[in-house]
């Protein structure tokens, strides 16, 4: 996931401790400032969203135009057809800015299709070709296996429908997985954000407005911390105020704080742009961004117990 130069600041990292004591479940409870939060089980399985970061990662990386991509996008589609009431794909070819083709496949799964009222979720499936934060040449030629970066955002997402499947929405609610978002390069914005670009120009139906929509990125680290991002605020303060409210509800107000990040560059903002409410979540503070150092062993369960709580919750807040 890209930074911009303004959001490229050090974000103060909190304790595993922190994540693990709030995810844990249990009844209503005071918290340390004497707020009484929620800390009932959501029915979000963390064990389960482990299994789908592993799942991903045993493929290897998830470059477009490998065999790699092909195949986890074709578990993605079959596993999303087990859960969700209709479910289809997005699918092109894009010519880069150095003229190679590249199939692309954003997938999309619907529930309730038929209602109106709606909420949107995305995360991006695939991965970057290239590891271009390390320092030594051989390595950063080597593609970013995407374990945190990629990996996390889908687990969260396919958490999210199992719970869906379960027990159908009060609304109805689109999960999107977006391909090609991390090719190219985010200093020239060039061949990047691919699949969201697509998305926002070929909606899931005319007149398409969510009730408001959210992107899950870089959301397993054991030292989670989520700020504000400031093109989610300008464009859909009220859904910042939503998600964050609900993690605070939940005991995650230290994970989920209020200090800015500054704009960031991420499939949030073609949506914005074509006039949706979408606000991005995303962990500033992941030291193995674009790297290869972006493995399975730096994605923590509890992180992903805590951020699928707080997602499903803002879906479940919306029933009568």
């Amino acid at each position: 996931m890209p930074l911009s130069l303004a959001a490229r600041r050090s974000v103060a990292l909190l304790p595993v401790l922190l994540v693990t004591a709030f995810a844990c479940g249990g009844s209503d409870a005071a918290s340390q400032d004497g707020t009484v939060v929620d800390r009932a089980p959501t029915g979000f399985d963390g064990a389960a969203a482990m299994g789908y970061v592993r799942k991903q990662v045993e493929f290897g990386a998830r470059v477009p135009g490998t065999a790699a991509h092909k195949a986890a996008g074709d578990w993605l589609l079959a596993e999303l057809r087990g859960r969700a009431d209709t479910v289809f794909t997005q699918e092109w070819t894009h010519t880069t800015a150095d003229g190679k083709k590249l199939p692309m496949r954003n997938i999309i799964a619907r529930f309730k299709p038929a209602d109106t009222r709606r909420v949107l979720y995305l995360a991006h499936w695939d991965t970057r070709p290239q590891s271009d934060k390390e320092t030594d040449p051989a390595l950063a030629a080597q593609p970013v296996i995407g374990a945190n970066d990629g990996g996390s955002g889908v687990a969260i997402l396919l958490g999210v429908a199992d719970q869906l499947k379960k027990r159908p929405p009060a609304v109805g609610v689109d999960i999107v997985m977006l391909d090609g978002e991390d090719w190219g390069s985010f200093d020239t914005n060039t061949d990047v954000l691919i699949g969201s670009r697509y998305f926002a120009e070929h909606l899931p139906a005319a007149g398409y407005t969510p009730l408001f929509g959210v992107l899950w990125d870089m959301v397993g680290d054991a030292d989670p911390s989520f700020g504000h991002e400031s093109h989610s605020v300008r464009a859909a303060p009220d859904v910042v105020q939503r998600v964050w409210s609900v993690a605070q509800r939940l005991g995650h107000g230290a994970v989920f704080h209020s200090r800015d990040l500054g704009p960031i560059t991420d499939d949030h903002l073609p949506l914005i742009e074509k006039g949706l409410r979408v606000i991005d979540v995303i962990d500033l503070g992941f030291a193995w961004h674009h790297t290869t150092g972006d493995t399975i062993d730096k994605v923590s369960q509890a992180t992903l117990q805590l951020v699928g709580d707080v997602a499903l919750t803002v879906i479940r807040d919306l029933d009568p």
